[in-house]
């Protein structure tokens, strides 16, 4: 599995989603699953999936499907 189908399945298992093509342009608040409990189930499943651990900053900055993909960079993980 690459790693944009391992980020992509951590989005759709964390927001109970249909597939994974809702998961483009989502941002935090748009979908009642993505509240601050939301938040904190995908930041497990994304440190779980790519077995790093996140900083506080980048926890809080990680506010779309988008920019998760360049803050994840910075731990060395490739799409």
């Amino acid at each position: 599995m690459s790693n944009k189908e391992k980020y992509r399945l951590a989005f759709v298992e964390s927001f109970s989603l249909e597939d994974g093509s809702e998961v483009e342009g989502l941002e935090y608040n748009t979908i009642e699953e993505w509240d601050s409990i939301g938040h904190m189930g995908l930041i497990a499943a994304l440190e779980d999936a790519f077995d790093i651990t996140m900083e506080t900053d980048d926890i809080v900055e990680l506010g779309s499907y988008e920019k998760g993909m360049s803050i994840l960079g910075k731990y060395g993980v490739e799409f």
